[in-house]
């Protein structure tokens, strides 16, 4: 028997822990044909998806697949958004989430030889997520000091 990946216990558990905190959780998304997300918001293959209760409708992250119903320009879209294809999960508010190994289309990991995941411990930490948000984030997120975006983070490897 093939063993499941801990990627999307872990990415439930990063959910959780956000809406426990009071915090808005988001997810850096690598777009191919199995992705189904509205292609305007797209920008070189990726998109930032809100995922919080306000943000989104019958909320399904399962073992293969992140599915909910969202509002993009005011249009109800059904998202649907391979597990395999997540590349962070962090709260907006801090930035604090971890990010996960980019896959190839051939499913093989083409960031590292070693099935890592990244832990996010400082603002800006998804990568490029600052700059790709959705129109289900109207906002831009803040840095520590309160000014509004523009500072990197960093990140911890955890193997």
């Amino acid at each position: 028997m093939q063993e499941i990946s801990t990627k999307p216990y872990l990415l439930r558990a990063l959910y959780e822990w956000c809406t426990d905190n009071g915090f808005t959780p988001h997810i850096a998304v690598r777009v191919d044909n199995q992705t189904r997300v509205p292609r305007q918001f797209v920008r070189d293959n990726e998109i930032v998806l809100n995922i919080s209760f306000e943000a989104t409708s019958q909320l399904q992250m399962g073992n293969e697949w992140i599915e909910f119903h969202a509002r993009f320009s005011g249009k109800s879209h059904k998202i649907e958004v391979p597990v395999a294809n997540v590349l962070a999960i962090y709260a907006r508010e801090n930035g604090q989430g971890m990010a996960f190994p980019v896959e190839s289309a051939g499913g093989e990991a083409t960031d590292s030889e070693d099935d890592e995941s990244v832990i996010a411990d400082e603002p800006e930490a998804a990568p490029q997520a600052a700059e790709k948000v959705s129109e289900t984030d109207d906002e831009p997120r803040p840095d520590d000091d309160g000014t509004k975006g523009g500072g990197r983070g960093h990140l911890k490897v955890v193997k």
